[in-house]
């Protein structure tokens, strides 16, 4: 009988320290791992969001970028950290999807190796060509690509990466055919749009967001639920006939596997809060994304389905896997 009360106290003082130990989470920085170069879309989020979780939680969130080998390098680093909420990654849908999809032998898998927090922001692609080309709208680049189709080149941000295989999934639902020069990213993919080195760049609206503004780019479609306030006069890929495209990128955060469940809910809330800020979403906004909170629950599923459709994507275009 006293052993049996000693191994209730025992158990009972377990979990009183369990959940000192969650109630007191966190008590220094967290890192977030940026698995991009700074600058692009990813970064972007990461640094509207983390200050406003930061606040949430009472403590900074300090951004630290790994770039290389389209995000695979940062999110490796991230999946082999402590599961203790003290290092958290972007899992964006390039890297945590499609970059998975196109390697024979990838270093970390996206649905088992974290635990999602939430999804932040579904982010707004764009079809750009130079501002001063004379195609002004994208039934005249289907026109140009279908009479010429040894012309048009098409820049993306390296082989396997997000806007390689959306331009091949455009050729493939357009019947069209272009050449891929892939770059070191996206930045120096629009460089070469901009000096007419190529013709096309499938980008993420942040990134090109203010050179569409200015005139320096024009945008021929956008994959988005509806028309853009800000360019009311472009077309979703929907109105153009290419529903199939018309899928917005999504932004979230993760954990290394393994996170417990208390501090999961911290990390999700303070999102929650961040998310909710009004400044955050008119930030969001500005960037061509959507806000987008999810659950972990819901973000796991999300990110299943993705690693799901980008696999029949590779298969369907018959991409050789690197």
């Amino acid at each position: 009988m006293h052993r049996r009360k000693l191994s209730l106290l025992i158990a009972a003082a377990g979990m009183l320290a369990s959940s000192l130990a969650a109630a007191a989470y966190p008590d220094h920085a967290i890192k977030l791992i940026v698995p991009y170069a700074p600058g692009g879309t990813t970064d972007l989020i990461a640094r509207i969001v983390a200050p406003r979780m930061g606040a949430a939680l009472g403590q900074s969130i300090v951004i630290e970028n790994k770039p290389g080998a389209g995000g695979a390098i940062g999110s490796a680093y991230a999946a082999r950290q402590a599961p203790d909420g003290y290092t958290i990654v972007m899992a964006v849908e390039s890297s945590h999807a499609v970059n998975p999809s196109v390697h024979s032998h990838p270093t970390y898998d996206p649905v088992k190796d974290f635990s999602p927090i939430s999804n932040l922001a579904n982010v707004l692609g764009v079809l750009d060509v130079n501002g001063k080309s004379s195609i002004k709208t994208f039934a005249q680049l289907i026109e140009q690509l279908k009479a010429d189709p040894g012309k048009f080149s098409y820049g993306s941000s390296g082989n396997g990466g997000y806007s390689h295989l959306f331009g091949q999934r455009f050729i493939a639902s357009t019947g069209t055919h272009m050449l891929h020069v892939p770059y070191k990213g996206l930045g120096p993919a629009l460089t070469a749009l901009l000096s007419d080195q190529i013709q096309v760049v499938f980008d993420n609206l942040p990134s090109s967001a203010g050179q569409i503004a200015s005139g320096s780019l024009r945008a021929l479609a956008v994959a988005a639920p509806q028309r853009v306030k800000s360019m009311p006069d472009v077309p979703t890929y929907a109105e153009v006939g290419y529903p199939e495209l018309n899928t917005p990128s999504w932004f979230g955060l993760a954990a290394p596997k393994g996170l417990p469940a208390a501090k999961l809910e911290v990390l999700n809330q303070a999102v929650k809060t961040a998310l909710a800020d009004p400044e955050v979403v008119a930030q969001i906004d500005r960037q061509g994304a959507v806000v987008d909170y999810t659950s972990p629950e819901e973000f796991a599923k999300v990110i299943r389905e993705s690693n799901e459709r980008w696999q029949g994507v590779v298969k369907a275009i018959n991409f050789q896997k690197m």
